[in-house]
């Protein structure tokens, strides 16, 4: 329990995988590394969504119960529908939560599971180490997320996970490689190679996740709670003064504080 709980608080920001297969940042930013500390007690409810996508049997699921409970089930069961798990972390020593949204891969469920989609944070797409045609098909699963999020802003991040890591050995590993590398440089990803199976890279995943989610959270609170100025003729009041009871600047023209 005591392990799992170190999984769940971070104080660093997490490293990608490979520095050279991400578009995404590797620190906090100092804005918002100083706005934690103190005004860490402001909007301190934060969540935000996750959907785990890719074809069906690459261990979306398993990768979902890999990080939630620490187990592996090795007897296949097809996710019917959509299953979500909800997962706390402590980022800065603020509470933060991601919603993990666990879609279907059968085609059946594809309308269905398009409609959740929308309004995610990150976009998880899972394919198998072993398949080159589910790393293939992750092409479309990511054009088929990021238009149900067009207009969101900003973005969903967007993670390339290769599953079953486990299974193969290096020679096999390192001939798909150079077509994982294209795919990210293509669908402009975050790549991870991991194992259900052994739980290898899996922490570390959704570590990263997390703290990407979160960064992008606190920015947006950031820039919504800035000082905003009202111009009321030649006097200027900001939100910050309303708020703290005090006036700044004065009125030019009489020279009255």
């Amino acid at each position: 329990m005591l392990e799992r709980d170190s999984d769940r608080k971070i104080t660093i920001f997490p490293l990608p995988y490979n520095i050279e297969l991400t578009p995404y940042r590797t620190e906090f930013n100092e804005k918002v590394f100083r706005y934690c500390k103190e005004d860490g007690t402001i909007d301190q409810q934060k969540l935000s969504k996750v959907i785990i996508i890719g074809d069906v049997n690459v261990g979306k699921t398993s990768l979902v119960n890999r990080f939630c409970s620490g187990k592996f089930d090795s007897k296949y069961k097809a996710t019917i529908g959509i299953d979500f798990e909800v997962v706390q972390f402590n980022v800065l020593d603020i509470p933060f939560s991601i919603q993990i949204w666990d879609t279907a891969g059968q085609e059946r469920f594809r309308s269905l599971a398009k409609s959740y989609y929308r309004q995610a944070n990150v976009i998880v797409i899972v394919f198998d180490l072993g398949k080159i045609g589910s790393l293939i098909n992750c092409r479309q699963w990511c054009e088929d997320a990021l238009k149900e999020n067009e207009n969101k802003f900003p973005p969903p991040f967007v993670f390339l996970v290769g599953n079953k890591l486990d299974s193969l050995t290096l020679g096999c590993y390192d001939s798909i490689h150079q077509f994982v590398v294209r795919m990210v440089k293509d669908i402009r990803a975050e790549y991870w190679p991991v194992s259900s199976k052994t739980g290898i890279n899996i922490t570390q995943l959704f570590k990263r996740i997390a703290a990407l989610a979160f960064h992008s959270k606190v920015l947006q609170e950031i820039t919504s709670a800035q000082v905003t100025k009202i111009d009321i003729g030649k006097l200027d009041i900001t939100a910050k003064d309303l708020k703290e009871g005090k006036l700044k600047n004065y009125c030019h023209s009489c020279n009255y504080r």
